[in-house]
């Protein structure tokens, strides 16, 4: 790992060491981030680095998240490194950053929202896809909001990025997959797959959007990073956040929200599932934008309102 750069026969240390994981889709939203600095404080591409790292959740793809270890999987290298003062920022997907944080860190911007809607790919949509067909999803989310819709389906767990997935799916391992549309688009494969309505299927928690995440105490990091971050993002994003928080939701949870609206009011819908899709019990708010007292009574109601086979995959009000 190089913490300078050489110009001419001068070493200079980089203004931000950047950690992302090295898969292709996490480069790509890297690349952003950097891009993004150096326009908004006149550096040189010189003076941001890309510190990529092996994530653990990259290196194990036969199984779902939720059996070797949840999101902290896809974070606990980038914070071992930000830990030590390795890196002096991690890039994120924030859909993929556990709930509950250590103190020690600090989000520090998250960058505008890019498209929320999940992509499926395989057919034009819900109802297209054929009787009884297998769809491959790790994504509790997915699977139990498919199943809701489409019983008729069976499900089969599918990880790996999104050249993987795709490769599995033209190998006939499944007949559709789902991808986060947003990924799609930094991959530029924007024409891969035909989004889904986010009103209709909800999107996941902070999907489509960057976060990205300094250590608590770096006053310098927090400034360059806040520079580029999204004010109407963080609204949305610390929302929804704070829903997952007040469920109680883990990496084994179904659950769906979609936020949105401005600085001052935002409307959420939510919904929770029995990871069968048997059971789905909906609802919805309209708040204050820092009103997460509004967004915690909407999960009481949720919870309140389903049986145990959805209460059981959450842990809030218990």
């Amino acid at each position: 790992m190089s913490n300078n750069t050489q110009i001419g026969n001068e070493m200079v240390r980089p203004k931000m060491r950047l950690g992302t994981r090295n898969s292709p889709l996490a480069m790509a939203q890297a690349v952003e981030t950097k891009a993004r600095l150096c326009a908004a404080h006149g550096w040189s591409e010189d003076e941001v680095e890309l510190v990529p790292v092996m994530a653990s959740g990259d290196k194990v793809l036969d199984r779902p998240l939720s059996e070797i270890g949840g999101k902290a999987l896809w974070t606990k290298e980038l914070d071992a490194w930000l830990a030590e003062g390795l890196i002096d920022a991690s890039v994120h997907s924030a859909k993929d950053v556990e709930t509950i944080r250590p103190d020690v860190f600090h989000f520090a911007a998250f960058l505008p929202r890019a498209d929320r809607r999940d992509a499926l790919v395989g057919a034009a949509n819900i109802a297209a896809i054929p009787q009884g067909a297998t769809v491959g999803t790790s994504a509790p989310r997915r699977a139990a909001q498919l199943l809701n819709l489409r019983p008729d389906c069976k499900v089969v767990t599918f990880r790996g990025n999104v050249a993987t997935r795709l490769g599995k799916l033209k190998a006939g391992e499944a007949d559709v997959t789902f991808l986060a549309a947003a990924g799609l688009e930094r991959l530029g494969q924007s024409d891969v797959g035909n989004p889904l309505p986010s009103e209709d299927w909800l999107p996941a928690a902070a999907q489509g959007v960057i976060a990205l995440e300094c250590r608590a105490d770096d006053a310098e990091a927090s400034a360059n990073l806040a520079a580029i971050g999204d004010a109407q993002t963080a609204a949305e994003l610390t929302a929804e956040r704070a829903l997952l928080a007040a469920l109680g939701g883990t990496c084994h949870s179904p659950v769906a929200v979609l936020c949105q609206g401005d600085l001052d009011t935002l409307t959420m819908q939510a919904a929770v599932f029995s990871p069968d899709g048997s059971e789905r019990v909906a609802g919805n708010v309209t708040f204050a934008a820092n009103d997460h007292g509004a967004v915690a009574e909407l999960a009481r109601d949720l919870l309140s309102r389903a049986s145990i086979a959805v209460t059981e995959h959450f842990t809030g009000g218990k």
